[in-house]
């Protein structure tokens, strides 16, 4: 039975009066799963409580930035301790020294890094480094990859794109998308095309090694290799956006775990502990471009804010233990095997996908390996099987094309109410 969600509503038809679609972000309006979103008030562990008071176990997590759970107290307490110094100083901070240097020091890859205000900044930064570097105009990404919503990047976007069903975005140029190529993802032979094609023009290739925004769909083997080779080839900057996958699958990231190392990776999520943030880092000679040093200009009020900052080092300095990623993994690697078995028992065809401790449930009996296998699954079905798990306590991302994220703070009774959630949809369908 629907839980009493009466306040949630009301706040949500204010909210649609002063704020477009009563939401700050698209995906959040749940218009792919049907309904109206909940108002949250408050999230402790693995839980997110609702303004009338219901408890959802949650697997969205903040969209990833929360492997330690909600609330975490070492992360609450340096937030609070920042916060008593002063919110914003327009000034260097030590903690923005600290946190980079936490981050070069888990990631070696990166020789420098600069601190933006999201991970939209980051990759935006990220592809301006690359073409003042090369003085070449193109950059190619994936086909359902999302890489923020800067203009050059809303081309087969996938995320919040695919599901609002919008093939790109309005107010984007035809001439800024004309210098972005979206090949399909991990298609070698069109990437071996598109450079035997364009390579002298293109400044960059822009991946995210574990694609998390159609889906989670694992890199096909040898796929990210064959991006590094080309990309030293003709020259060109390999960045790998790890705004979801950074300090999440493992302590160094995808590049570490996949051991292939880009010119620049993008960050941010877990980079924060929960607050605003990301990140632009990589080689010495490509980030030395970056103004005061070189002519590529980028600025932001706020980037390397101090409460960011005291959350990231927080984070980072409690996930600094490979037990913590053992945890994540086999939590993942456990829930994901008895919800194929739970929904083979029900004779109801699913395909989940992980890369550690990233998953998504698929409404197919196919493998989903790229965009357009995603976009073939049963996203009507997955509205249904969301509202289910809804109203039996359990808050998934309200999206097909999304990643499921779990935390520290799951347990095996997390898993049990999740499995009974799940059972219940399957007795009602």
């Amino acid at each position: 039975m629907p839980n009493d969600t009466s306040k949630s509503r009301t706040i949500f038809q204010r909210s649609s009066e002063v704020i477009p679609g009563g939401v700050n972000s698209p995906v959040r309006a749940f218009g792919s799963v049907g309904g109206e979103p909940f108002i949250a008030a408050k999230a402790e562990g693995a839980y997110i409580y609702d303004l009338d008071n219901n408890r959802y176990v949650d697997y969205v997590m903040s969209w990833g930035p929360l492997p330690l759970g909600h609330a975490h107290p070492a992360v609450v307490d340096a937030v609070r301790e920042a916060a008593n110094k002063g919110t914003s100083f327009g000034a260097p901070t030590a903690a923005e020294a600290q946190l980079a240097e936490i981050v070069t020091e888990r990631m070696p890859w990166i020789q420098k890094l600069r601190l933006v205000s999201s991970g939209t900044e980051a990759c935006m930064t990220a592809a301006r480094i690359a073409r003042g570097a090369t003085g070449r105009p193109v950059i190619v990404k994936f086909d359902g990859c999302y890489h923020g919503h800067s203009d050059g990047f809303l081309v087969q976007a996938g995320s919040g794109l695919a599901t609002e069903s919008l093939p790109a975005s309005g107010g984007v140029p035809d001439q800024v998308t004309g210098v972005t190529i979206s090949l399909p993802f991990n298609d070698i032979e069109a990437v071996r095309t598109c450079f035997q094609m364009y390579g002298k023009e293109i400044a960059a290739v822009i991946v995210e090694p574990v694609a998390a925004n159609m889906g989670v769909i694992a890199p096909a083997e040898n796929f990210l290799q064959l991006l590094r080779g080309l990309t030293k080839k003709h020259e060109s900057v390999l960045i790998f956006d790890e705004v979801i996958t950074g300090f999440r699958i493992a302590r160094t990231g995808a590049a570490g775990l996949f051991e292939v190392i880009p010119d620049l990776v993008c960050l941010g999520k877990v980079l924060g502990g929960g607050l605003p943030i990301g990140a632009v880092g990589g080689r010495e000679e490509l980030m030395n471009n970056l103004a005061p040093l070189g002519s590529v200009y980028q600025a932001g009020t706020l980037s390397g804010n101090p409460l960011s900052t005291a959350a990231g080092i927080a984070m980072l300095q409690t996930l600094n233990n490979e037990t913590v990623y053992e945890y994540l993994n086999h939590y993942t690697e456990r829930i994901t095997q008895k919800l194929v078995e739970l929904f083979a028992k029900y004779d109801c065809s699913v395909s989940i996908n992980r890369v550690e401790s990233l998953f998504t449930l698929f409404f197919t009996e196919n493998e989903v390996t790229d965009f357009e296998s995603a976009k073939k699954c049963d996203m009507d079905k997955f509205g249904r099987f969301h509202r289910a798990m809804l109203d039996n306590g359990v808050f998934l991302p309200p999206s097909g094309y999304e990643a499921w994220f779990v935390s520290l703070a799951h347990t095996e009774d997390h898993m049990a109410a999740t499995l009974r959630a799940a059972e219940a949809f399957l007795k009602s369908e």
